[in-house]
């Protein structure tokens, strides 16, 4: 399905609601690079089985998503997205589950007056000192000479953890990298991604919780600065994985499936 917003934008999307009353509807946000397969794969159908709604849906510029040639996908622009389909769909009670980045868009949606029942960040909790700023910025600059191949090429062992990375090798360093259309959907996004507004208020989070982090995350995970944001998370449930990345709904999707069951009867309970 695709909601319309203009002439040449619209957002693709997957919505099942809940086939017990009361149970919440779990709302699925990407990472930049992300996609609804990352959700659909394993977890959605394992959620809708425990009778819990889904939603997940793309970004303007990730697949089926379209938009103006010359719009800018920034910050705002996507987190204004999240409030227009919440709108459009109206999911019950609806739980946000946001990968990496895509936590912190839920988190602004949040802000932004979302009625949510609650928020699940994935390797969201983060700073961004030196190391990070340098990822955030680099990260365009190689997808434009090499496109996403190639970034991925160079990042993945420091991203997931090494069982998974042993399984994707045969996928991986076959070279063919070209340089990404400045018009494609993927460039554009990661291209506004430095721009990003990290400096969120966490303790203004006044809702249930649960902050998953993996161990194996070498690019974006620092213990401390996570201890800190986490202090400040009033209503938080923290875990640290040890035998996960970064990519939590590809590297655990049983066990992530398993974990939201969990938050959503004690939300929905």
């Amino acid at each position: 399905m695709k909601l319309e917003i203009g002439p040449q934008d619209n957002l693709f999307y997957l919505h099942e609601p809940p086939s017990r009353e009361g149970a919440p509807t779990f709302f699925f946000v990407n990472a930049l690079t992300g996609s609804t397969d990352h959700w659909e794969a394993n977890i959605g159908p394992a959620l809708r089985a425990a009778g819990f709604g889904t939603l997940s849906y793309n970004f303007r510029g990730q697949a089926g998503s379209d938009f103006s040639p010359g719009l800018e996908l920034t910050n705002d622009l996507i987190v204004g997205d999240i409030l227009r389909l919440n709108e459009a769909l109206r999911p019950e009670r609806p739980i946000l589950v946001g990968l990496s980045i895509g936590g912190l868009f839920t988190a602004q949606a949040r802000r932004a007056g979302l009625d949510a029942a609650g928020l699940v960040l994935l390797n969201t909790l983060r700073k961004i000192g030196p190391r990070i700023a340098w990822m955030n910025e680099a990260l365009p600059i190689v997808v434009a000479e090499g496109g996403v191949r190639m970034f991925m090429d160079a990042t993945f062992p420091l991203i997931v953890n090494p069982e998974y990375l042993t399984a994707a090798r045969p996928n991986f360093l076959k070279g063919g990298y070209e340089p990404l259309d400045p018009a494609h959907g993927h460039m554009n996004l990661m291209r506004n991604s430095p721009n990003t507004d990290w400096n969120f208020d966490w303790a203004s989070l006044d809702l249930p919780i649960l902050s998953i982090t993996g161990w194996h995350d070498r690019v974006f995970r620092d213990p401390e600065v996570i201890d800190e944001l986490s202090s400040l998370l009033p209503d938080l449930r923290r875990e640290e994985w040890e035998d996960c990345g970064h990519l939590v709904p590809l590297e655990r999707p049983e066990r992530l499936a398993e974990r939201l069951i969990g938050f959503g009867r004690e939300i929905e309970g």
